[in-house]
């Protein structure tokens, strides 16, 4: 019997954060990189969503949401050297484990049961395994699809369960409110309850070709087998030994370039990071674009030379994005790197690259973070007041 679990460790920068510093308990907390005024999110703890800030924000109206919040830097190694801890115990239960990026995973539990015993029981042991091992908070969603997983992962933050009966997958999904539709952006929401269309249960009750006829083949047929409790096909299938990969879904669909950009940078950097703790080395970048309109696209460009610096990501991700962006709204970007060559780190090509100098320093800079040398951060990195000299004034 298919059986799968997905896992959030929740506000994981932010709790990361908490944790090295248990002063910030209890207190907002901001963790984002800027890049002049254009830095956004990457996390924020519970505290500060209460204020409205959100993932993927721009700093500056994050900051103005929320002035009282501490704003933090990101510190890639050392989320990473807590996320690859977390990893490890996944793999403890089963080696089918899909990384959907340096947070999230996907956990194929089928045939397991004999040996962590029913969802129940299995999850609560992950649980338990994650916290005494790391001092983190998991949230487990538990179906027999990856899609209605997902979205039982999300329904009780923080430290949640929540467990879909086999069979049960349609009716659970009905009891859901339309804003719980993963992959349906605000405009998908409004154009369906001007229609009077406010709940999935109505949304599941419209005959296939009326759904096609308002949100389009593609949204269509994605709406259709998400009401269904059907998984619509979220997570591609190639093995995690070949590629590593990160995406952000925005609360709100996402049409300006800058928030698009600088949401590019912050996986860039995280991507690289990852890329130096595995010892691995790639030459091709992907990037993987949704639309407001459920349309999924997908781009690579393999380059001469390794991708071994976040700038070099970068450019590649710009370049692929001038290339594939049709200038519509935008419900979710991924960017991943593959083929990757777990045999070494590149070095031998480094110096023939034309990054290879920010490549050197961002090395030095998580080797140094990673041996717990302080809280090195690349001064674009830094989040600034939105009045600071260079930022620009308020966004």
């Amino acid at each position: 019997m298919s059986l799968f679990f997905h896992i959030d460790l929740d506000a994981f920068y932010a709790s990361v954060e908490k944790l090295d510093d248990p002063s910030l308990e209890g207190k907002p907390v901001v963790v984002g990189g800027s890049l002049g005024h254009r830095g956004v999110v990457s996390t924020c703890s519970y505290e500060a969503r209460a204020f409205g800030v959100r993932s993927a924000m721009p700093i500056g109206e994050a900051m103005r949401l929320c002035p009282e919040a501490v704003f933090l830097p990101v510190r890639m190694e050392r989320y990473i050297q807590l996320s690859k801890m977390v990893m490890a115990i996944y793999e403890d239960f089963t080696p089918n484990v899909i990384r959907v990026s340096i947070d999230e995973a996907s956990l194929d539990m089928g045939g397991t049961e004999r040996l962590w015993g029913p969802p129940a029981v299995a999850a609560a042991e992950i649980k338990r395994r994650v916290r005494n091992g790391t001092g983190l908070s998991i949230s487990i969603g538990a179906a027999s699809n990856r899609y209605v997983a997902k979205i039982a992962s999300g329904l009780r933050k923080p430290d949640g369960l929540v467990i879909v009966e086999p069979g049960g997958e349609a009716s659970f999904m009905q009891t859901l409110r339309l804003k719980d539709l993963w992959g349906a952006g605000p405009k998908t929401r409004a154009r369906l309850e001007s229609m009077g269309i406010d709940t999935i249960a109505r949304l599941a009750s419209l005959p296939p070709d009326a759904l096609v006829s308002i949100l389009g083949r593609a949204g269509g047929a994605f709406v259709l087998a998400a009401v269904k409790g059907e998984d619509p096909g979220i997570y591609g299938a190639e093995p995690k030994s070949r590629s590593i990969s990160t995406e952000t879904t925005f609360d709100i669909d996402v049409s300006d370039r800058e928030t698009v950009e600088s949401t590019l940078l912050a996986m860039s950097e995280e991507l690289v990071a990852r890329l130096y703790a595995e010892g691995g080395s790639s030459n091709c970048a992907v990037l993987k674009l949704r639309y407001d309109d459920f349309e999924t696209v997908s781009i690579r460009e393999t380059r001469a030379e390794p991708l071994l610096s976040s700038q070099g990501l970068y450019d590649a991700a710009l370049s692929l994005l001038g290339r594939k962006w049709n200038g519509k709204a935008l419900r979710l970007v991924g960017l991943g790197l593959a083929g990757l060559d777990g045999g070494g780190n590149g070095q031998e090509s480094l110096f023939d690259d034309p990054y290879a100098k920010s490549a050197r320093v961002e090395r030095a800079v998580f080797e140094a973070g990673k041996k717990g040398l302080g809280k090195l951060t690349k001064a674009r990195l830094v989040p600034r007041p939105p009045d600071a000299p260079g930022n620009g004034g308020p966004d």
